[in-house]
């Protein structure tokens, strides 16, 4: 075994809707696929948060060429943190509630398909990005999708429709919020850098996003009638959003974005906060490898 390529894959035991149960199978599986394509496998059941990204920083150190992440987009995030530049490449297992990357580069939805799909597929180069250091590979934003992410955060069920319950109630609550974009005032409803062209479950805010393409699209939706919120969010879902009147987006290398006080922001649907109000975003071209 020693000599056999070593091939790992880390487990999120809380992330998705199924049980821990059901994940103890999909590493049993993975571990018996592994060793009959001729691997040296391990599989790991994360701990705590950042886990993931020791686990994945300490497989680049041994010289790993494959680590799965067996999770949702924020497992995936951790796990791919510690591979960007490095000769190591990413399988993701999708069992998370969105899966945005997983979409976007039509990687299996069916756990057991997508962990044949990492362990015999080939490393294929995409771009990644950061908004204040925190590295993302779907997507990054600002305004209302930021401020659903936060709210979605502190519910006790995940899941989708627990997703669109919060974000119905959140829509009646949140206000439009004023940006200073690269020294151009907007007031925006949302404000997305788009790496990958949807949030997850199959949600498109950005339809025509290349992942390899060395630049990010900046989205920006204007504040809309309430009486639209309907049309919109079937042109979100139909990837058609971009047709609209009140979406505008250009393709971006970097930008700084500027508001006053704190600033509610998410990383691939992490909330996070920017104390200062400031939030500079750049592509890392190239950086990741994924296994496709």
């Amino acid at each position: 075994m020693a000599n056999l390529p070593a091939v790992l894959a880390f487990i999120n035991p809380l992330s998705g809707t199924i049980s821990l149960n059901q994940k103890t199978r999909l590493r049993d599986t993975f571990l018996q696929r592994a060793e009959a394509l001729g691997y040296a496998p391990e599989a790991v059941f994360t701990e705590r948060p950042g886990h993931a990204t020791e686990l994945a920083a300490e497989a680049v150190r041994r010289g790993v060429s494959r680590v799965l992440a067996i999770g949702g987009d924020g497992t995936i995030n951790e796990t791919a943190q510690a591979l960007r530049r490095s000769a190591t490449a990413l399988g993701i297992v999708p069992i998370g509630s969105g899966n945005g990357l997983a979409r976007h580069l039509g990687i299996p939805l069916i756990p057991l398909k997508a962990i044949e799909r990492a362990l015999n597929g080939r490393p294929v180069v995409i771009d990644s990005g950061e908004i204040n250091q925190h590295p993302f590979f779907c997507t990054a934003g600002l305004g209302f999708e930021a401020y659903v992410a936060h709210v979605f955060a502190q519910q006790p069920v995940r899941g989708l429709s627990t997703y669109v319950q919060t974000a119905f109630r959140a829509f009646w609550a949140y206000r439009p919020t004023q940006y200073v974009i690269d020294g151009q005032e907007r007031t925006l409803f949302s404000l997305t850098f788009a790496n990958a062209g949807q949030f997850g479950n199959n949600a498109w805010m950005a339809p025509t996003a290349n992942i390899a393409d060395g630049r990010l699209e900046q989205c920006e939706l204007r504040p809309f009638p309430a009486q639209l919120a309907g049309v919109l969010a079937w042109r979100l879902f139909n990837k058609t959003l971009n047709r609209s009147a009140y979406w505008q987006g250009r393709s971006v290398t970097k930008a700084i974005v500027q508001a006053e006080g704190p600033l509610l922001i998410h990383a691939d649907g992490e909330p996070l906060t920017l104390p200062d109000g400031r939030a500079e975003v750049r592509v890392l071209p190239g950086s990741l490898l994924v296994l496709l």
